[in-house]
């Protein structure tokens, strides 16, 4: 199954609306092929793991591993449970049932009744935390927002005295690259498209590729025509929402099927997603700079502090990773909203 996590793991990013899934295909203690879902309309991974094998002959009595139940339904293709069963594949190993309620245990049901014996919840957890945005997006139609960052120790994300000036080490960059790979969609302020220009690209295995790219403007804001995100060739993947809030950018960009929002804007961005309960994940690289004034990480303006606007919001981080990029700290983990009224 960590195999199979290890094909998943190659998908994310790439297929929504739906989720990233591996499928390895074991015969007396060999893994004889392995296979990922590429992106939507593509084939399945339990179908591109039948596929890879020397000869689909050699299904017949093995064993399929696969992070998540097979689908029971006709969609873009056809239902991978119906393969399952005319390949005559013995034992099927489950990761995590589908999150979806309409089609929860549906697959597993199908897979026994047609006589092949099936196990779930093998390592269920970590198919679990890989399933996260899709789980989130089946259920509710909104993405899966992480909130990244780079701030000084004293939680600045720009130095007053070299305003715009990079903060992260080379090797931040570039583990911040690896969580926009992860992304459907990239989301930005006013501000940040006015001063930094950014041009919100993906760069990935020597290609470059756009996410959709969202500016989050006020109802009267004026944006430069003359920005990247609006001359590149990718400029058809830029959208705009004027004088919206937060909820009805999310309510939108679901029904667009973004299923992984990152937030790469200024202070108040930030606070405008935290503020509303709407952030999911964080993503903080702390930098060994002391700023001693610049642009806050969290700010609701200079004329009213943000925990004025939104109440004493207390967060727990209920699961953490600490990774070390040269002289940086990334802490990327989830947060639990508790609102003190």
């Amino acid at each position: 199954m960590r195999i199979a996590l290890r094909e998943a793991q190659k998908g994310v990013g790439r297929t929504a609306p739906n989720p990233p899934v591996g499928a390895v295909i074991v015969k007396n203690g060999k893994c004889l092929s392995a296979g990922w879902h590429r992106s939507a309309g593509c084939p399945h991974a339990e179908v591109e793991a039948v596929k890879n094998l020397q000869c689909p002959e050699l299904a017949r009595g093995a064993d399929l591993y696969v992070t998540l139940e097979p689908c029971s339904t006709q969609g873009r293709t056809p239902p991978c449970t119906e393969l399952i069963l005319r390949s005559g594949f013995r034992r099927v190993f489950i990761g995590t049932v589908d999150p979806n309620p309409l089609h929860a245990g549906r697959g597993l049901r199908i897979l026994r009744q047609g006589g092949i014996e099936v196990y779930d919840g093998i390592c269920e957890a970590e198919c679990k935390i890989l399933l996260r945005p899709f789980a989130k997006f089946i259920t509710s139609r909104r993405p899966w927002v992480i909130s990244k960052a780079a701030m000084t120790l004293d939680g600045s994300l720009t130095l007053p005295q070299a305003n715009g000036r990079w903060l992260s080490s080379e090797k931040s960059l570039k583990a911040a690259a690896k969580i926009r790979s992860e992304c459907d969609a990239i989301l930005v302020g006013a501000n940040t498209l006015r001063i930094d220009n950014p041009r919100l690209t993906i760069r990935r295995g020597g290609s470059e590729r756009a996410p959709l790219r969202v500016v989050m403007a006020g109802a009267r804001s004026k944006l430069p025509k003359n920005a990247e995100l609006f001359t590149d060739k990718w400029s058809g993947r830029t959208v705009v929402f004027h004088g919206q809030s937060p909820a009805q950018v999310l309510d939108t960009l679901g029904s667009r099927d973004v299923m992984t929002l990152l937030i790469e804007g200024g202070g108040e961005t930030h606070a405008a997603f935290v503020g509303e309960g709407l952030v999911d994940e964080v993503a903080i690289f702390l930098t060994p700079w002391i700023s001693g004034g610049g642009v806050p990480a969290i700010g609701g303006g200079q004329e009213k502090p943000f925990f004025e606007k939104t109440g004493n919001w207390r967060f727990t981080v209920t699961e953490s990773r600490f990774t070390r990029y040269g002289d940086d700290i990334l802490c990327r983990g989830l947060l639990a909203h508790n609102i003190d009224t």
